[in-house]
């Protein structure tokens, strides 16, 4: 019966151990314009009543890790309702940065308590122009297809936020199809033409922007190849104007796995 003690003491520990186990919760905020005239303030707020650790990452276009102001190290230990805003500036170029937030949370029975929000602002014309960002959570091989009748000027966000290149495949239509009939399949599913396509490769925690309509197409599809991938629908905020807001009518599909 003695010999019985350690093996329950490992495993009442090995308990105690998984009770006690920390998870990560990511918010991936992007589309945050800095440069000379534009830039961009993340607001976290804690609304739990006890603390909370907060790990802010920026990153600018290309991929490379950019400084916030007034943080340094780029975490944040949070009282309850506590807020805390940092600015993203970047002067040296222009460009859409993006940040990541991640909560720790230190117990399974505790519950995500961080708030992220984010702006950008740019002067135009002598006009200070504010547009609220919202945050949003990566994929494995997110996509969009549909007809762009109602998105002229709506532009395609991605943000690879994986330290793996990833990959999307753009094809632009004017609604003309075509089908490849063969003995096995007399009659295939029709399938679109793409007047225009284009494949791109994304480097690491880089971020790019593509036009949902291109010349006189009727229908756009993006394809992503990708570990960690977001993508928003952005339009235009004001015509004649180079701000834009997130769609939020706009879902996008995720992974296909065969069954």
């Amino acid at each position: 019966m003695f010999r019985s003690w350690p093996a329950l003491l490992l495993i009442v520990a090995a308990s105690a151990s998984a009770a006690d186990q920390e998870r990560v919760v990511a918010s991936i905020v992007p589309s945050l314009d800095y440069g000379p005239t534009c830039w961009s303030t993340l607001t976290v707020t804690n609304l739990a009543d006890r603390v909370v650790t907060v790990e802010i990452e920026a990153h600018r276009e290309g991929g490379g890790l950019a400084a916030l102001a007034g943080l340094s190290p780029s975490v944040l230990h949070l009282n309850p309702g506590e807020r805390s805003a940092h600015r993203l500036e970047i002067d040296d170029e222009s460009g859409k940065g993006w940040i990541k937030v991640r909560e720790r949370i230190p117990s399974p029975k505790l519950s995500p308590a961080v708030a992220v929000s984010a702006v950008s602002e740019c002067t135009v014309n002598n006009r200070l122009l504010t547009t609220p960002r919202q945050i949003s959570y990566p994929t494995r091989n997110p996509w969009f297809d549909g007809d762009v009748e109602d998105m002229h000027g709506s532009i395609i966000s991605l943000v690879n936020t994986s330290e793996r290149e990833a990959r999307a495949s753009l094809c632009y239509s004017e609604g003309n199809l075509y089908s490849v009939p063969t003995a096995a399949n007399p009659t295939p599913q029709l399938t679109l033409v793409c007047s225009n396509q284009f494949n791109v490769q994304i480097p690491p925690y880089a971020a790019r922007q593509f036009p949902v309509t291109r010349d006189d197409s009727t229908h756009f599809s993006i394809k992503t190849q990708g570990d960690a991938i977001v993508l928003q629908m952005l339009k235009p905020v004001e015509s004649g104007v180079k701000v834009y807001k997130v769609d939020s009518s706009i879902t996008f599909g995720g992974e296909v796995t065969d069954k």
